[in-house]
C-alpha cells in the first residue's frame, strides 16, 4: 500500500493556515506519479488513473467527533464534516471515473477488519461497484 502523504511532499508549493493544510499541485503530482501495483491510499487518491476506486465515508456528525479528537481546528473539523455530508469526494471520483469502477462504502460502524474484507472483495470482483446509497444530507440542516 502507498500512502498519499509520502508521495506529494514533493509537490507542496504553500501551506493555507486558515485551512490548516498543506497546498498541493495536484495537477503535476498527478502527471509525474508513478502508477504501482496494489493501492494508493489517501484524501487525493481519487485523482489518480486507476483500475477502481473504494471511496470510505463516514457519518458527518462522527466525523466531527473524531477530528476533534484529534486536536484539528473547529473550522478545518467543520468545513471536512460538510464536505461529507455534501459527498464531495464520491463527485469528484465519479467525475473522473468510470462509474462501474467505484465502490462507495460506509466504514462509519465498521471494524478495520471488516473494511479491509469488503475493499478486497471489490478488488477481486466478488461485490460489484455501487454508490450513491449513502445520503447525510441531514447533517447540512443540523449546522445550519
Amino acid at each position: 500500500m502507498v500512502r498519499l502523504a509520502e508521495t506529494v511532499k514533493g509537490y507542496v508549493v504553500g501551506e493555507d493556515r486558515e485551512r490548516d493544510t498543506s497546498i498541493i499541485d495536484e495537477d503535476r503530482w498527478v502527471r509525474e506519479f508513478t502508477p504501482v501495483e496494489g493501492i494508493v491510499e489517501g484524501h487525493l487518491a481519487h485523482l489518480l488513473p486507476c483500475e477502481r476506486v473504494v471511496v470510505l465515508r463516514c457519518r458527518p456528525d462522527l466525523l466531527l467527533v473524531r477530528l476533534r479528537s484529534r486536536g484539528y481546528r473547529e473550522e478545518k473539523c467543520r468545513e471536512n464534516a460538510e464536505a461529507e455530508a455534501l459527498d464531495v469526494c464520491l463527485i469528484e471520483t465519479l467525475e473522473r471515473h468510470d462509474p462501474g469502477q467505484v465502490l462507495e462504502l460506509d466504514a462509519t460502524e465498521l471494524p478495520p477488519e471488516r473494511v479491509s474484507d469488503i475493499i478486497e472483495d471489490f478488488l477481486s470482483g466478488r461485490i460489484p461497484p455501487s454508490h450513491g446509497r449513502i445520503d447525510w444530507s441531514e447533517f447540512l440542516m443540523e449546522a445550519v
